[in-house]
């Protein structure tokens, strides 16, 4: 095996071991926090990214109304919300 081939080989490995341990853990956290937004609902609690609790009063296609306390409204990206705290029930 010549040296050139070597290097094609070590340079594949190192690009298989990057997909493994990085791109492909990541991908999988976006496509959770998509299904996680897409399920959004009214009357989920949830938290945003800027870590403000809140009530969820209405769902838009990119947005979000979040109530976070009595008369008080906000609205917010969907992609700012880092988790839902507590599904509603209904």
């Amino acid at each position: 095996m010549n040296p050139v081939q070597s290097q094609l080989i070590a340079i594949g490995l190192i690009f298989v071991v990057f997909y493994f341990l990085l791109i492909r853990p990541q991908k999988k956290i976006q496509d959770d926090h998509k299904k996680m937004v897409a399920s959004l609902k009214k009357n989920d609690e949830i938290i945003t990214s800027g870590g403000i609790h809140g009530t969820v009063a209405n769902v838009k296609d990119s947005t979000v109304t979040l109530k976070v306390d009595d008369n008080v409204k906000i609205e917010i990206q969907k992609s700012s919300v880092a988790s839902i705290r507590r599904k509603s029930s209904e």
